[in-house]
């Protein structure tokens, strides 16, 4: 019985599931979605409010526009976000006194300290994934690439 693998190299069939990046980045995302939602457990937060976390910790005090065009989110996505983090006690979100239609999102400091318990989990994924550092940077930079191409289609 021939494998499935042998007759794709052999026909080299362009629309065979193994052969579509984009199946290839489901599938990892998919994966590497599992296991954020196992290791961000113990923060008691979800991928995506990891994300905004991530924003924050790297530079403090942005308004919500400034947050949703770093991830790519709408203000109709993010917004549910930021009350369930405030609800939570880590953001407070307030109106600028500059421009009342502007909510700036500032760490608490409970927020801040859960930095410290999020350090790990880099490290954690890169244990996961059997890739180097090198190569988990290498791979980054690749899909960064890939990113920047496809956005300016």
């Amino acid at each position: 019985m021939t494998d499935h693998n042998d007759n794709f190299e052999q026909d080299g069939d362009l629309l065979a599931l193994e052969s579509q990046l984009c199946f290839a980045l489901y599938a990892t995302q998919l994966s590497m979605s599992k296991l954020y939602r196992r290791l961000l457990k113990q923060l008691e937060l979800t991928y995506p409010q990891y994300l905004v976390m991530q924003v924050l910790w790297q530079k403090d005090h942005l308004t919500v526009s400034s947050i949703g065009e770093r991830l790519s989110l709408d203000s109709a996505t993010l917004t549910p976000l930021l009350k369930r983090l405030e609800s939570a006690e880590l953001v407070r979100r307030q109106r600028t006194r500059e421009d009342e239609r502007q909510v700036e999102v500032s760490l608490t400091d409970r927020g801040s300290a859960l930095r410290e318990k999020a350090r790990t989990l880099p490290a954690e994924v890169e244990r996961a994934s059997g890739c180097s550092t090198s190569e988990m940077k290498a791979l980054r930079d690749q899909l960064n690439a890939l990113k920047q191409n496809l956005d300016r289609i």
